[in-house]
């Protein structure tokens, strides 16, 4: 009886042959690959840091949109209160000053009549009443009974005198102060240096 040989079955590796891959087994799902959950977390937060950046963007905007509003209301309020209290001041100055109108009105009337002796009490009336309202304001008369002083006296002419230099020899016109305001300096004559001619 012959012998049956089995031909040679190649061996895997050998002659450029490889091993078929092993069949998988029907309805068997392929693994996830590796780290997509950690991708999925990643997303995941990456979302909710944007929504969170949104919402603190649109609380800062209404926070910002609210400051201006009470910033705007601040600003009219003071312009108001401010108004109310330069009308108050002007009521208040103009009523102190109705008097001297009044005597101003009777000092005329009293030069109508040619009563000049009426009419010489009634301007000093008038004038001391003014003053008093004014001075009430702190308004001051500049002293010219003083060396000439530049930041209060304005010099209008310097002529030889014996008198010392820089004295005031004559007001052309009265200055006054506001406080620590010029509101007007006293227009003056002062003594230069030498002697009259003559």
């Amino acid at each position: 009886m012959p012998v049956r040989v089995n031909p040679p079955q190649p061996e895997p590796g050998r002659h450029g042959h490889k091993p078929a891959p092993a069949a998988k087994p029907s309805g068997e799902v392929a693994a996830p690959a590796p780290g997509g959950d950690e991708l999925e977390r990643k997303l995941a937060a990456s979302e909710q840091a944007r929504t969170e950046a949104e919402a603190l963007s649109e609380q800062y905007l209404a926070d910002l949109k609210r400051v201006a509003a009470d910033f705007d209301n601040f600003r009219k309020r003071v312009a108001r209160e401010r108004d109310a209290l330069m009308a108050r001041a002007h009521a208040g100055l103009v009523e102190a000053i109705l008097p001297v109108l009044d005597d101003l009105g009777r000092a005329l009337e009293a030069a109508g009549l040619h009563e000049e002796a009426k009419l010489e009490d009634g301007v000093r009336l008038v004038h001391r009443q003014l003053s008093d309202v004014l001075s009430r304001e702190g308004l001051q008369e500049i002293p010219t009974d003083v060396p000439f002083d530049p930041h209060v006296h304005e010099a209008l002419a310097a002529i030889p005198s014996e008198a010392e230099e820089g004295t005031i020899l004559e007001v052309v016109q009265r200055g006054y102060l506001l406080g620590d305001r010029v509101l007007r300096p006293a227009r003056v004559v002062v003594a230069a240096a030498g002697t009259p001619e003559g």
